[in-house]
């Protein structure tokens, strides 16, 4: 049985920071080349924040430019949900300094973290409080800047990754062909090991020792990432698709074997921004809309994993 939910995106936005970093700039400060990272990962730049800039403040910028592109008046808000691994600091929440910044006075909000599958996540939350009928109008952010906590000597790690945000408003969906159709969400607690940031939290505070075993850097085993990624992202989508109703056998052989299917139904960005974590999704949106390869009735497909593991899948019918 599906999960439809009564809600639907009405409007979506992106920002990145200006300043970019080329595979070139990473042959000066670690051995890499331009050829290695492009042909192992797809990436040719990536974003980077700059000093004394953080992730609220790139979520900040997406929530105005989404305001901005909705008509929407920051009172009207009921809730902001901010998906992000690299918070400001541990506490207060990304999602208060959001709210002061834009004025949303009537909104209350909270950080989710569920790294690579955090705005998925937070999508999924934002649209039960809409469908549920408390709320007319959830912003949901994705913010992450994953360049202040890579290690520029891990070669393999650090050229993965870059900055960025993106936003988009939930709004409650009267027509049943719209909005978000079913999701379907899980963790797999044992991958745990492959892909973390072993410094700063209350088991590893922050001591001299921990900054000198480089603990609070992202650990990678990229493999161990990979083969469970697509697995699990394959066969997420493939359960989605069938579970309501769309059951080309073609796309979802495809779909299982190497999420196969046709480049004009694909959205790729990796190559100018890197991965952007919880950012991902919404810049991809973004991009899709941007580029006009997203329309009004269009069936969008969003599967993702990230660390934990987390593994998160939405269905939905594009609302604008």
């Amino acid at each position: 049985m599906s999960h439809r939910i009564a809600a639907k995106i009405t409007g979506v936005s992106g920002y990145v920071p200006p300043k970019v970093m080329s595979n070139a700039d990473f042959e000066k400060i670690v051995d890499t080349n331009d050829e290695w990272i492009r042909t192992r990962t797809g990436i040719r730049e990536r974003h980077v924040v700059e000093k004394g800039k953080a992730s609220s403040h790139l979520a900040t910028e997406a929530a105005k430019v989404l305001l901005a592109q909705t008509r929407t008046n920051p009172g009207d808000i009921d809730l902001i949900i901010v998906a992000s691994v690299t918070p400001d600091m541990l506490f207060p929440a990304t999602a208060c300094l959001v709210q002061c910044r834009i004025g949303a006075q009537r909104a209350w909000g909270f950080d989710l973290s569920a790294a690579c599958s955090g705005f998925s996540y937070a999508l999924t939350v934002g649209a039960q409080f809409v469908g549920a009928g408390t709320h007319k109008k959830v912003m949901v952010i994705g913010s992450d800047t994953m360049t202040t906590i890579l290690d520029y000597q891990d070669r393999a790690t650090c050229v993965l990754f870059g900055d960025g945000a993106g936003a988009v408003l939930l709004e409650p969906a009267a027509d049943p062909n719209e909005g978000i159709l079913d999701f379907e969400h899980d963790v797999d607690g044992s991958g745990g090991e492959f892909l973390y940031m072993p410094g700063g939290g209350s088991l590893h505070p922050s001591t001299k020792e921990t900054v000198e075993k480089r603990m609070h850097y992202v650990h990678q085993e990229g493999s161990q990432v990979f083969k469970y990624a697509v697995r699990r992202m394959a066969d997420m989508s493939a359960h989605l698709l069938e579970r309501n109703g769309f059951t080309n056998l073609r796309i979802i052989r495809a779909t299982q074997a190497r999420l196969g299917v046709d480049d004009s139904k694909v959205m790729v960005n990796i190559d100018k921004y890197g991965n952007t974590t919880a950012a991902t999704i919404p810049l991809g949106l973004c991009d899709a809309v941007a580029q006009g390869r997203l329309r009004k009735g269009d069936l969008v497909l969003i599967v993702t994993v990230g660390a934990g593991y987390t593994t998160g899948g939405l269905l939905l019918r594009w609302a604008y």
